[in-house]
């Protein structure tokens, strides 16, 4: 099954410094049909103006995952980590037991980022962050994993759940697989251009929900790129 959820069929709001899109409820925005994936939680796509951004507030037991699209992102938090995260660049953030943060846009520019949630299979442990950067040369063609939940994952970043998120660049023609199991569920997005997975097209920022596919074939229509999580 592939389901397309266009960009114009999101929900969300615009407070002015943040012009945020919801793949799945959140906030203000319900719909009892896009509640979550799987363990998939949250899938936001935000605009944050200069200068701007969420000031410190709390999170526990989730699994927060940031992808910077343009710009960058700059986190601080209760624990005394600090980091600036900037485009095609990944921070995850464990809440575990609890944590406070802060996330500003301190650039001179429009930042935008997909913030992806996953409820954590290990709780009941200290909250942690980390941040790495992933050219994106490595992932020319081919799917690469940015974040697992699995440890022989080795060059992503960890996280506590059973899931992974990977990305791939592709230029215009170019077909990459992932392999995924009719038993797992995957939402894909691609954060630019436009792509198609069988006989069904997805413009930028569209979402994809998949399943019951054994092997994800994407191929790009234009030059893009795509971000997927696989979600147990």
């Amino acid at each position: 099954m592939i389901e397309l959820r266009p960009f114009d069929s999101l929900g969300g709001a615009n407070h002015g410094w943040l012009d945020a899109k919801h793949h799945f409820s959140f906030a203000g925005y319900h719909d009892p049909a896009r509640v979550h994936w799987g363990n998939l939680r949250v899938w936001n796509d935000d605009t944050i103006a200069p200068g701007t951004g969420f000031p410190p507030h709390p999170h526990r037991d989730m699994e927060i995952i940031t992808y910077v699209r343009e710009g960058a992102i700059t986190h601080q938090d209760n624990l005394g980590n600090k980091g600036r995260t900037e485009a095609g660049d990944v921070q995850v953030m464990s809440a575990g037991t609890g944590i406070t943060h802060s996330e500003y846009n301190r650039e001179d520019v429009t930042t935008q980022i997909f913030q992806i949630w996953i409820i954590p299979t290990r709780d009941g442990e200290a909250p942690s962050w980390g941040s790495r950067p992933f050219p994106k040369g490595e992932r020319s063609g081919q799917f690469v994993t940015l974040a697992s939940g699995y440890g022989n994952d080795n060059d992503a970043l960890p996280i506590r759940t059973d899931a992974r998120v990977v990305a791939a660049t592709l230029k215009a023609g170019e077909t990459a697989e992932y392999p995924i199991g009719k038993d797992r569920k995957a939402y894909l997005v691609p954060a630019t251009g436009a792509i198609q997975i069988d006989d069904v097209r997805a413009n930028a920022r569209d979402g994809v929900a998949i399943q019951d596919l054994d092997v994800i074939r994407v191929t790009a229509i234009e030059d893009s790129e795509i971000v997927l999580v696989d979600a147990a």
